[in-house]
């Protein structure tokens, strides 16, 4: 049995539900990262930010991302995995909601995230290969 801990990115960084989406930019390049969880002031997790985001749901329709905070793009509830659940559970998750990345939390704390590139290096081939193509339909 395979826990999500074991497969985890630990320490994810967050962008601060007030930063302006251009710091996110930023964080995002210096990290080499499509994407950041967004965090509050509590330090809980309010959603996910991608590269794509930025682009699509700000620049493209004329936000400013200077002026444009991260946490107006946190739509929903996301999608997220405790640290101690299986992988499997993890696996799932990213296939039903076809999702690249899962946020890992350990008492509504973020504790770490979940990429493909983890899954990639930690499972078998066969599971990845399974994964990305059920992610990506």
């Amino acid at each position: 049995m395979t826990l999500t801990r074991e497969v985890m990115t630990p320490n994810a960084l967050c962008i601060g539900e007030n930063d302006a989406l251009s710091i996110a930019a930023e964080k995002m390049s210096e990290l080499d990262v499509g994407a950041l969880p967004i965090c509050g002031e509590d330090g809980r997790l309010k959603g996910m930010l991608t590269d794509r985001d930025i682009v699509v749901k700000a620049v493209a329709v004329g936000l400013d991302p200077d002026t444009t905070n991260a946490g107006r793009l946190a739509n929903g509830a996301p999608v997220t995995a405790d640290a101690d659940a299986e992988i499997e559970r993890v696996l799932a998750l990213m296939k039903e909601h076809q999702i690249r990345r899962v946020p890992v939390l350990e008492e509504h704390r973020l504790v770490g995230i979940i990429s493909q590139a983890d899954i990639a290096r930690h499972l078998e081939a066969a599971t990845t290969g399974h994964t990305v193509e059920q992610i990506s339909r």
